[in-house]
């Protein structure tokens, strides 16, 4: 039976990218709701779906992440995930997404929620601002607070996975884009800009239409201003989201019990036990391509390389920390490399998705 993905705010919610990707679970906000209904909707969700994966992003309200934990204990399960994110609105919509599609593949409750990190340094989220002057989320620097005050001053702001602030002008410092093809996804404020379209683009080498969707309501409050643009680059196919999560080793959480990839389980929190107090074996069900031995890569996707089919290996680009567990951004351990188009099957053994009934 699939994993419910639920979300704290209809913002984080996106259209489908294909017939097969599963809805997610809307969680009413605790504002003037009491705290047995609240139960009530997990109770269902957990009898309709068995696992619940909740993303809630830090921004939101103290009250939201409150109430979930107070759900979790009142229900005494350890079968509700909370993940949280740094994202902006627009990049954790992405990644609620990408979750949402994963969750009709064949990964076990704990592989998705530990995927949520690992997914969130392949989506590059920004915005183009009209004033950075309330922007308290990404690094300010002093000069960019006074230019900010020039009339007509806009700014490019890269959140994730490294922040950036640009001024836009002549001669403006382009913004550190993916190193893999990927797709755009814009949401329009009250900035009335065409940047992300005539410039970002061809500078990020993005492949297929610009999407776009309308703005989340968190946007402005997150970024401190509606005068705005955001967008995010995001892989957009599940074969290579499928690839990715199931090239890293699993493990097993020595607390809860549940499988996970990376260094921290996605339902307990607990952080991977040493190597001389839990086994490194991969769990059952280990998909060949790409698991990992010994804490470092077999194999990644290297530059110019496309999506290998099963059996075939491409040379990595840098290391993985021996015995952590854990993947850096830009380290090559699971690094789309330039030219790796996202739209490419993988050919046989391409995972079967299936709706939530």
């Amino acid at each position: 039976m699939p994993t419910a993905i639920a979300v704290t705010g209809a913002d984080l919610v996106l259209s489908p990218t294909d017939p097969g990707t599963p809805n997610a679970a809307v969680l009413p906000p605790p504002g003037g709701r009491p705290l047995d209904a609240s139960v009530a909707d997990m109770q269902q969700l957990l009898a309709r779906y068995g696992h619940v994966v909740v993303v809630c992003p830090t921004a939101a309200p103290a009250a939201v992440e409150q109430r979930l934990r107070a759900v979790r204990g009142l229900l005494e399960s350890d079968r509700i995930a909370l993940v949280r994110t740094d994202l902006p609105p627009l990049g954790a919509a992405v990644l609620v997404r990408q979750l949402r599609q994963l969750a009709g593949c064949d990964f076990s409750p704990g592989v998705l929620a530990s995927a949520a990190r690992l997914l969130a340094h392949y989506i590059y989220a920004g915005a183009v601002l009209g004033s950075v002057s309330r922007l308290d989320r990404v690094p300010v620097s002093l000069g960019s607070h006074l230019k900010g005050w020039l009339p007509g001053a806009h700014f490019a702001v890269l959140a994730g996975p490294t922040p950036q602030i640009v001024r836009l002008g002549s001669g403006e410092t382009p913004l550190a884009g993916p190193e893999f093809t990927t797709e755009l996804l814009l949401a329009r404020g009250q900035l009335q800009t065409d940047w992300p379209t005539t410039t970002l683009v061809p500078q990020w080498r993005i492949g297929g239409p610009v999407h776009e969707t309308p703005l989340p309501d968190s946007s402005p409050g997150w970024w401190g201003t509606p005068k705005l643009v955001e967008f995010a680059a995001y892989l957009p196919d599940l074969p290579v989201l499928y690839q990715l999560v199931s090239s890293v080793r699993r493990e097993t959480c020595h607390w809860c019990g549940m499988d996970l990839i990376g260094d921290r389980c996605g339902f307990c929190a607990a952080p991977l036990a040493p190597p001389d107090q839990a086994p490194r074996a991969a769990a059952p069900g280990s998909h060949g391509p790409g698991a990992l031995t010994g804490g470092r890569p077999t194999h990644a996707l290297g530059p110019g390389t496309q999506a290998p089919g099963p059996g075939t290996h491409a040379p990595g680009q840098g290391t993985h920390a021996p015995g952590t567990g854990t993947y850096a951004p830009g380290s090559g351990a699971h690094a789309l490399g330039p030219g790796t188009h996202a739209a490419r099957a993988l050919g046989p053994g391409t995972p079967p998705t299936r709706a939530l009934p």
